[in-house]
């Protein structure tokens, strides 16, 4: 019976005892998140969120930092295909520095231009997230022709005027043939079973700055195959300047009706969608719900680094072209209104077909005529006043067969964007158009390429 009693006894306590563990450790566990241990758990949080960091975690800012920098370039740099080309750049400089052969140079460095142009229209495109679809689509107009201009401005330095004219063509022509052509073509393709819509009034208004700026183009040419210059040699040098400084009188003042005008003229018809599928309790997909990639900063950071980048290689580049005519055998007019733009389009070329095939076409066409239209009244333009600053001789001269190209080429395509649809069809019939007018510098011999030289 004493047994049987200790026994119970000692069964008692210990249950007693872990009874007596058992609270010690929900007590431990209560105190724990106690208010001021959670408040001091709030405070180290906010201190790691704001980048000061203190006390057990002195290199977490750091890490941040570093894991930033990572993903930002794995975005940008390793997320593309076409970015297996960047290396070409740097083996251009050295076979620059090690053999001086102009046809690979030519060569090598319009490679490793080609995915920096299209790496510099993503940067923009994730930068017109926080600006807005009228803002965002010039600024795709802006950079996407930042290569154009950054090797024009080296020709002109280099006292290569012929050259300059050949390229600000060959963009206009590149972005309303072919860049529109592969964008309507494609989006036709898609969207086969209905004909895609654009806003039609930001087209007409697009056309017609379009022919102003071939009306600019055209006076010199005939002032000089007419002969009747007021002084010889000079009328037409001061017609250009003069017609430069109006038509960059022009761009601005569009440049201020687009976005302090009438905007609800030129809305693209799908925000109008949006706008209308905002009202649902789906929130609105914008843009299909996509959201940028990276921020504001590394954006602007990014194409500060593509623009050096380009301008380092556009150096090159325009030192090498007529010693890859030469080597080559191909017509510097041909190099310079074909290949030099399909590069420096290469941006454009990309956005305009992926917007088409999202049918978001009213983009497409900010994008490809918006280009075009700002090579034409602003790049053209600025380029001359750059020439007159430098004291090069750059008029809006383009000689005949390059500015009748030009003028039909315009009426073509004013003609095929007057109903605002838009189908395969036509899309294929840009792209055909482009290829004869490919052919035609190709087989063009300009005889004026050696006259505009500046001897320097």
């Amino acid at each position: 019976m004493d047994i049987k009693l200790q026994l119970e006894g000692a069964e008692s306590n210990l249950e007693m005892g872990s009874l007596d563990d058992r609270s010690m450790h929900e007590f431990e566990d209560e105190s724990l998140f106690t208010p001021e241990a959670e408040s001091e758990k709030i405070q180290r949080v906010h201190g790691l969120q704001n980048g000061s960091v203190s006390g057990d975690f002195p290199s977490s800012g750091n890490k941040i930092l570093q894991n930033s920098v990572c993903r930002s370039i794995k975005t940008v740099v390793f997320s593309n295909k076409l970015n297996l080309l960047m290396p070409f750049g740097p083996l251009a400089i050295m076979v620059h520095n090690l053999t001086g052969h102009k046809g690979w140079v030519f060569f090598l460095s319009l490679l490793g231009i080609t995915p920096l142009a299209e790496r510099l229209g993503y940067a923009t495109e994730q930068l017109t997230f926080f600006t807005g679809a009228t803002v965002g689509g010039l600024l795709n107009a802006t950079f996407g022709n930042a290569t154009e201009l950054i090797i024009s401005i080296y020709a002109l330095k280099s006292g290569m005027i012929r050259v300059v004219q050949l390229s600000l063509l060959g963009s206009i022509l590149s972005n309303m043939l072919l860049v529109l052509g592969c964008a309507f073509f494609c989006g036709g393709l898609i969207c086969c079973k209905k004909e895609q819509v654009f806003n039609k009034a930001s087209a007409v208004v697009n056309s017609g700055l379009l022919l102003m700026a071939v009306m600019g183009l055209v006076f010199p040419a005939v002032l000089h195959y007419t002969h009747t210059e007021v002084h010889f040699g000079k009328s037409e040098l001061a017609l250009s300047r003069f017609s430069s400084c109006i038509m960059l009188v022009a761009y601005g003042a569009y440049l201020f009706f687009q976005l302090r005008g009438q905007t609800e003229l030129y809305v693209p018809l799908s925000e109008d969608e949006n706008q209308t599928g905002n009202d649902a309790d789906h929130g609105g997909n914008h843009d299909d719900n996509e959201a940028p990639e990276i921020s504001k900063w590394e954006s602007l950071i990014w194409l500060a680094i593509m623009t050096a980048w380009i301008s380092i290689l556009s150096q090159y580049l325009v030192d090498a072209i007529e010693g890859a005519s030469a080597t080559w055998n191909i017509p510097i007019s041909f190099i310079s209104v074909i290949l030099l733009p399909i590069v420096g389009n290469a941006a454009e070329h990309a956005s305009a077909i992926m917007f088409a095939m999202k049918d978001k076409l009213d983009i497409s066409l900010g994008v490809a005529i918006g280009s075009s239209t700002q090579i034409s009244m602003f790049g053209i333009p600025f380029c001359v006043v750059i020439g007159w600053i430098m004291g090069r001789p750059m008029d809006l001269n383009f000689q005949l067969f390059e500015t009748a190209t030009l003028f039909i080429t315009v009426i073509v395509v004013a003609f095929f964007l007057q109903e605002g649809t838009s189908n395969y069809f036509k899309g294929l019939m840009l792209i055909l158009c482009y290829l004869i007018v490919a052919a035609s510098f190709f087989v063009h011999e300009d005889p004026t390429s050696d006259d505009n030289q500046v001897k320097t």
